[in-house]
């Protein structure tokens, strides 16, 4: 009987491996598999070597590099002496996989990496570790495959998961009713990120552009998307200072207002690519500690942000960032998109390019069907 071996690193590398166990049990349902992941994995029948919580935490401190370097050992020690498996399938969770492919890809197992670092974005020099450890890499992007293709690397792209995972566009009316919002007024969403310094530092900026917006265009409303990693206590005061605005908080509504907005205010991330999917016009701005700012510079290797931008190798959507962070350069870019037809119908015509950039077969399945072919 064959094996397979996969490890993720957090809730959406769970989430994708997961699909991709669902595919090839479909395929192949003699396949062993055991590996690293959650709650996704242990409900596709996944063996768990531990549980991914021990690797979700972020930091520099000491306590949580020791335990990232104990566990990786753990694992390795694992997969080489215990579980032999026939591949190893890593999924996104860069840092810990790219140092862990060093030690395994020395005993004859196949690694295989789907969803692969960023590389593309910052730190190139990681290509290397992949080029010399990583048998095959499954891109999500068309663009990486060319760039693994330079340095000789074997790659295929497998579409990006996003694109079956999407629930479809929420209907607009149901979900105006359903909030008690003004049919009649266009509808912003902001979306001010997932962490608490990103809130800390555009959440003020965001309200900010909101009241600007609405002292020059009074037919508008306005809702907040609340991640589920920020507590009410952080949000909850910075809004009450905006009592003017009259926005309501939103949670686990994401995709919804993602589909029904008239346009987005977003911190940078893959919401953008959501949006982008949804055909929704938006503006991407961002504005970190200065010191975030200056490693960021030191370490990118690309201009732009924004995952449409990237893709598609110009500028679709504004970028707004750092120092040009203001509320009225994001209001304005705003108010644009609302006012001017043209250029609004030109953004939703390049963000439907995007989605074909992008459209292929199902991810998992592309990804499965690999798997199988060479395990």
């Amino acid at each position: 009987m064959k094996k397979l071996f996969i490890i993720t690193g957090e809730y959406s590398g769970d989430k994708h491996a997961s699909d991709v166990v669902r595919e090839i049990r479909k395929l192949n349902p003699n396949i062993e598999i055991e590996g690293v992941g959650g709650s996704n994995l242990a409900a596709e029948g996944v063996k768990l070597f531990c549980d991914h919580s021990k690797m979700s935490a972020i930091g520099f401190n000491t306590k949580i590099i020791l335990t990232h370097i104990q566990l990786g050992q753990k694992v390795a020690k694992y997969i080489k002496e215990d579980f032999k498996p026939d591949m190893v399938l890593m999924v996104d969770y860069g840092g810990f996989n790219l140092n862990l492919s060093k030690v395994l890809s020395h005993n004859g197992i196949k690694l295989y990496y789907y969803i692969p670092p960023q590389i593309w974005a910052s730190r190139k020099w990681r290509i290397h570790t992949v080029k010399k450890h990583i048998d095959k890499v499954l891109t999500i992007f068309p663009f990486e495959k060319k760039m693994y293709d330079e340095y000789g690397i074997d790659s295929e792209f497998v579409g990006h998961p996003l694109l079956t995972q999407i629930p479809p566009k929420a209907d607009k009316s149901s979900f105006f009713l359903e909030q008690g919002l003004d049919k009649n007024k266009k509808l912003i969403s902001i979306f001010p990120g997932s962490r608490v310094f990103e809130i800390k530092n555009l959440l003020k900026l965001f309200l900010d552009s909101a009241r600007l917006i609405k002292s020059k265009e009074k037919n508008v409303q306005f809702l907040i998307a609340q991640a589920p990693t920020i507590k009410d206590e952080l949000i909850q005061p910075i809004i009450n200072e905006y009592s003017d605005l009259d926005i309501k908080v939103l949670k686990k509504k994401n995709y919804d207002l993602l589909a029904v907005s008239d346009a987005l205010i977003l911190a940078s991330g893959t919401v953008a690519l959501e949006a982008a999917i949804y055909e929704t016009p938006m503006i991407i701005s961002y504005r970190g500690p200065l010191y975030l700012f200056l490693v960021y510079r030191l370490v990118r290797c690309i201009k732009r942000v924004c995952l449409p931008n990237i893709i598609m190798d110009k500028d679709i959507v504004p970028e707004i960032l750092q120092y040009s962070a203001k509320p009225s350069i994001i209001s304005s870019n705003i108010l644009k998109i609302l006012s001017d037809e043209n250029y609004r119908q030109e953004m939703i015509n390049s963000l439907k390019n995007v989605k074909q950039m992008l459209k292929t077969s199902g991810s998992a399945q592309n990804v499965a069907q690999i798997v199988v072919n060479n395990i």
